[in-house]
């Protein structure tokens, strides 16, 4: 099998854009620049300040939200594209030659794919996923699923933030027709955003392969993710029905970014919170180091706050060049797609960083706080989604007239028209709570169910 080439991996083509001879001004902006800029200025993105990243509704300042963490993300990406571009470019002359490749493009486009890595979470976190695939399987969806395909179910069944993401990325709604391909970001951005490029049937839950554990897009994205992959030249795999592809080779240094902050940063969070004591905390920071013992720092700390974020700092900088030195190692593995491993389990340090997933798992996510409003995000994201695909499926009904009222425009059809699509109903209702912050969501809930009333003027 012939293999990937960084030649045709690295477009600065954008999907769908109609614009035949766009040619624009690089010295100022790059075309992976202006992704990341249009990712940041999205509504999408500026409802991730109010989506959980570690506690659901945090009330200290200096936890982290799905918006720092995204853009922590990309910070720590753009370091190890930058680091891989440089030596991938001394490796490949002809991208500077003929294709005016430098390694800010590698960068840029791993950034821009690390800020938008979470734009399709719903509230409430992992939980929040859980939470959609959980009323999908119940009883009340079963009506609405009725003419679905298999691989439709699967969709709704097993939800995925990652497609949801990859549709609001290329997905325009029919009340915005006028401007198709969604935030039109270059085929290259989306390639490397898409960590697990295959459908939702057939699943792989025991999968060693990393990038089959998970799906990347939707059955209504299908065709898109198919025409960026052929655009690209993704190898695809052999199987006897779906569409699976090979990764892009910079998703995986977009997993490592991801996989290096919420260990590390998260863990920095639970210590601050006073969730694990400090002492264990720095000792297990240290090992991750691999200092030499009793090395005495020069810098002079006013507390232990102080001392954790300056080793959340080395730590993380010490991550990103192993990550960058193990990716060029597995170059020509990757291109060639026999290589399908996180970058982060290939590190020495490995066995420390499991500790620290270890306590944090204990320590901070089954924290009791965070499972009492994780249980309950299955109460309002459940009830959301029952009372407004009732409103869209049955319609006579006065009190389903007033639900489908409070829909937006866009999560409908054009003049407010209904899809005559079951599927395209479904997935444009679980668009319009998906998004919804985590503080949106329960407000919402509150009121329709009669909880609480909105305040009048």
């Amino acid at each position: 099998m012939e293999p990937m080439h960084w030649e045709k991996l690295l477009s600065k083509k954008r999907f769908e854009d109609q614009a035949k001879h766009h040619e624009a001004d690089e010295s100022v902006r790059g075309e992976f620049q202006r992704d990341y800029d249009r990712i940041v200025f999205s509504s999408a993105f500026r409802r991730l300040q109010n989506k959980t990243q570690v506690m659901p509704l945090p009330e200290s300042d200096f936890v982290h939200t799905r918006l720092t963490h995204s853009l922590e993300t990309s910070c720590v990406g753009r370091s190890l594209g930058r680091i891989v571009g440089k030596n991938i470019v001394e490796r490949h002359p002809k991208l500077t030659q003929h294709k005016n490749i430098s390694d800010n493009d590698f960068g840029d486009a791993v950034a821009a794919a690390c800020l938008a890595h979470d734009i399709g979470n719903p509230p409430f976190g992992h939980s929040g996923e859980d939470a959609i695939s959980a009323y999908f399987q119940s009883s009340e969806a079963a009506p609405f699923l009725r003419n679905l395909s298999e691989a439709e179910k699967a969709d709704l069944q097993r939800f995925e933030g990652n497609a949801a993401g990859f549709r609001i990325l290329t997905h325009t709604y029919p009340a915005q027709c006028d401007t198709p391909g969604g935030l039109r970001l270059t085929y290259t951005t989306l390639a490397t955003f898409t960590k697990y490029p295959k459908e939702s049937v057939p699943h792989f839950p025991n999968s060693k392969l990393c990038s089959e554990k998970k799906y990347g897009f939707f059955q209504s994205e299908k065709e898109r993710f198919s025409n960026i992959a052929s655009e690209l030249g993704l190898l695809r795999k052999s199987s006897e029905s779906g569409v699976f592809f090979h990764r892009h080779p910079l998703a995986f240094l977009v997993e490592a970014a991801d996989d290096i902050c919420y260990r590390i940063v998260d863990f920095e969070d639970g210590c601050k919170l006073g969730l694990i004591p400090a002492a264990e905390g720095k000792k297990l920071l240290k090992d991750l180091l691999e200092e030499p013992e009793g090395k005495v720092s020069r810098i002079h700390f006013s507390d232990w706050r102080e001392e954790i974020g300056f080793l959340r700092a080395k730590i993380i900088g010490k991550l990103i060049a192993e990550s960058a030195e193990i990716f060029l190692l597995e170059e020509e593995a990757i291109l060639a797609g026999r290589f399908d491993k996180a970058l982060i389990g290939e590190l020495r340090c490995k066995p420390a960083l499991d500790e620290i997933k270890k306590l944090s798992i204990q320590k901070i996510y089954q924290n009791r706080p965070v499972l009492e409003i994780e249980a309950a995000g299955f109460e309002v994201l459940g009830g959301l989604l029952d009372v407004f695909l009732n409103a869209v499926f049955f319609t006579q009904s006065r009190r389903n007239q007033k639900m489908l009222d409070l829909i937006p425009d866009q999560f409908l059809g054009l003049d407010r028209k209904i899809s005559p699509s079951d599927y395209e109903k479904i997935l444009n209702v679980t668009d319009f709570i998906s998004g919804l912050t985590d503080q949106a969501a329960i407000t919402l809930y509150r009121k329709i169910k009669g909880i609480s009333l909105p305040k009048m003027y």
